[in-house]
């Protein structure tokens, strides 16, 4: 498919960038960019050793940050000091659809999409090349599941998978804040810890507004978890300065049995 055909596509699917509830628009600031229809670019990379994790470091500008954060501050939910998290079932605001078309127009226009289907490889070699494998990119819709959660310094979250009612393909954008997610193989916990005592991590940077998708094994067969205490937020040997961090993760709603709902 080339670049125009795609082009045309997102432009039937959610139509010209004017015709948005909300503005984020997207950066451009790097090398083997894929080309937006909004005019801007994105950069992609594959994250060494586990399969189907990729990152987009530049996915919105320090603009973007700024009014993606206020549209999250006037929903409401965090004028109570207490509360840290908010969810978000079935509609989701304007500004997460918007967030979500962009998703799908980063990856479509990506190049590992397109470049994969139209050579007919089997469907195995697409989900592993691809950002996203056809069959999640092309879903309706993409996500109906929103979560955003406000970090304090020195706060994180725990090893972990997320849960089974979620179906695959991950996104989560961070905000305001840099710091270093782990990730961790789930049988790792077991076998490796009795060979050496110490269970093998591999260290991902998020830095604001950076984009990580999850899917296949890097969504079911590896935990991740943010470590924030003292000590453990290190990248390339400097200590991380933390501050207040933001994060918004869509995933898209299983459809269970009654049974499972039960359960």
């Amino acid at each position: 498919m080339e670049e125009e055909e795609l082009k045309a596509v997102m432009r039937e699917a959610f139509g010209d960038s004017s015709d948005s509830d909300c503005e984020l628009g997207n950066s451009s600031n790097g090398i083997e960019k894929s080309q937006s229809i909004f005019g801007e670019s994105y950069t992609w990379e594959p994250i060494t050793g586990i399969s189907g994790l990729w990152i987009c470091r530049d996915f919105l500008s320090p603009d973007q940050q700024s009014s993606l954060l206020s549209a999250i501050e006037r929903e409401g939910c965090f004028a109570d000091a207490s509360h840290n998290q908010a969810m978000r079932f079935g509609d989701l605001p304007s500004w997460a659809v918007e967030v979500s078309y962009y998703v799908r127009e980063s990856i479509v226009l990506s190049g590992y999409v397109s470049e994969f289907i139209d050579k007919e490889e089997t469907i195995n070699k697409v989900e592993e090349a691809c950002l996203f494998p056809p069959n999640l990119l092309w879903r309706e819709p993409l996500f109906n599941q929103l979560i955003v959660n406000i970090y304090q310094p020195g706060e994180g979250i725990g090893a972990h998978v997320d849960l089974m009612r979620f179906e695959d393909g991950i996104a989560v954008v961070s905000l305001e804040s840099s710091c270093v997610m782990h990730f961790s193989r789930v049988e790792s916990e077991v076998d490796c810890f009795e060979e050496t005592g110490k269970e093998p991590k591999i260290p991902v940077l998020l830095v604001p507004g950076s984009l990580v998708f999850m899917h296949g094994e890097a969504r079911y067969m590896w935990k991740h978890e943010i470590n924030r205490k003292p000590g453990f937020q290190k990248w390339q040997g400097e200590e991380i300065d933390q501050k207040r961090r933001t994060s918004v993760t869509l995933r898209k709603l299983r459809q269970m049995s009654p049974s499972e709902m039960e359960k």
